[in-house]
């Protein structure tokens, strides 16, 4: 593998185990929508992961990361409709799915280290 692409992958398991980190165990909706810093600091690791998996798939096609397309636009919306986010979407994504790509990322990084 590239060594970009490895790059990348790290980027996006780092953003989300940063996701992690400011959501803490408890992973409570409302205290996620009281606080500006987490939300604002959250949307900015979406937004990484966002671009790193664009790049990815720019530079290896071939690495399968589930819903590209879904990923970007996360990325795009928290970029350029900053204004129209959805938090209920925002943490249905936060709790449904990051948790899914986590894994997958785990996964090709083990995979692409053999």
């Amino acid at each position: 593998m590239q060594p970009e692409a490895e790059r990348l992958l790290q980027d996006i398991l780092d953003s989300i185990q940063a996701i992690e980190g400011y959501l803490g165990e408890e992973r409570n909706y409302f205290e996620f929508l009281a606080h500006r810093m987490m939300k604002r600091a959250i949307e900015r690791e979406l937004e990484i992961i966002g671009e790193a998996v664009r790049k990815l798939d720019s530079i290896a096609p071939d690495i399968a990361v589930s819903n590209k397309s879904k990923i970007i636009g996360t990325r795009n919306l928290v970029i350029h409709a900053y204004d129209a986010i959805d938090y209920e979407i925002l943490w249905g994504i936060i709790v449904r799915h990051i948790p899914k790509l986590k894994l997958e990322i785990e996964t090709l990084i083990r995979e692409q280290s053999k």
